[in-house]
């Protein structure tokens, strides 16, 4: 009966191969003929970016719309996220919601514009990795400026700044390697090799938390995707954050790609702020 048992799990393994190997992959798409920043559209990166600011953070109410229309503040400095956006941009009503959501809880939130760059690549995946990288270090890039901005802002409390992404936008936020974050946040993301990058490059540091909230069925990177490109793909961060021991990872059963808002992601994400954010 074993023998017949492994047999059955044999044929049954081979046949679910077998109807992956005959999926097509979907032909991809790009457009847009700008691939990098320049210094004019890094600084309209911060400048258009999508900030909420509390009533604690302003001295009077809460403040919503672009980094460049800010108010003088005479409130308190506050804890900050930083939030890359995925590939959509923030034309997503979820983004300002969870912004908003974040400032329910005093926090503060910046949230860059990448499309600040005219003519910015876009595309519909799957693409060849060389493009994806591109996009990555586009990303990447997006960094830095916006820590720069946040040290001349009087609300921003420099100690107290999180860096949270979502898809496209989470995987800048694994690889960044600068130390001015106390934590990450990284949705929709596993951190495994895949056909979204040619490596992971993931750089996580030594015991400051990070939290990763994905699904559990992920139509991109977990298994469910036929043309993910890593059969022994966890769909999750899992592996990378191995040997952090102020690591958590969440998966959400039946979760959609976006999941930031779901209660559950929210409920998370709200403990784990509180504890990285206390002053």
């Amino acid at each position: 009966m074993p023998s017949t048992t492994k047999r059955l799990a044999a044929l049954m393994l081979f046949a679910a191969l077998q109807a992956n190997a005959q999926t097509p992959v979907p032909s991809g798409e790009i457009a847009g003929t700008a691939w990098s920043h320049t210094a004019d559209s890094l600084a309209q990166v911060v400048q258009q970016a999508d900030v909420f600011l509390p009533a604690r953070a302003t001295g009077a109410g809460d403040f919503f719309g672009k980094f460049r229309d800010a108010p003088a503040t005479t409130g308190a400095k506050v804890a900050v996220v930083v939030f890359l956006h995925g590939s959509s941009g923030l034309g997503s009503a979820a983004i300002a919601d969870f912004q908003r959501w974040l400032g329910s809880l005093g926090i503060a939130s910046v949230a860059p514009n990448s499309f600040a760059l005219p003519g910015r690549v876009t595309y519909k995946s799957p693409i060849d990795k060389p493009a994806y990288e591109r996009i990555h270090a586009l990303r990447l890039s997006e960094i830095d400026p916006a820590v720069q901005a946040l040290a001349a802002q009087p609300w921003a409390d420099r100690n107290r700044l999180i860096l949270i992404g979502t898809s496209e936008g989470s995987v800048p936020v694994a690889r960044y390697t600068g130390g001015e974050f106390a934590a990450r946040v990284i949705y929709a993301w596993s951190c495994e090799p895949n056909y979204f990058v040619e490596s992971p490059r993931s750089a996580f540091s030594d015991g400051k938390p990070v939290l990763n909230i994905i699904s559990a069925s992920d139509p991109f990177f977990s298994k469910s995707n036929t043309w993910l490109g890593n059969p022994a793909a966890a769909g999750h961060c899992g592996a990378a954050l191995k040997g952090h021991p102020n690591a958590a990872v969440l998966l959400i059963p039946d979760a959609p790609h976006t999941l930031f808002n779901l209660p559950a992601a929210r409920h998370a994400t709200a403990g784990f702020l509180q504890q990285v954010t206390r002053p």
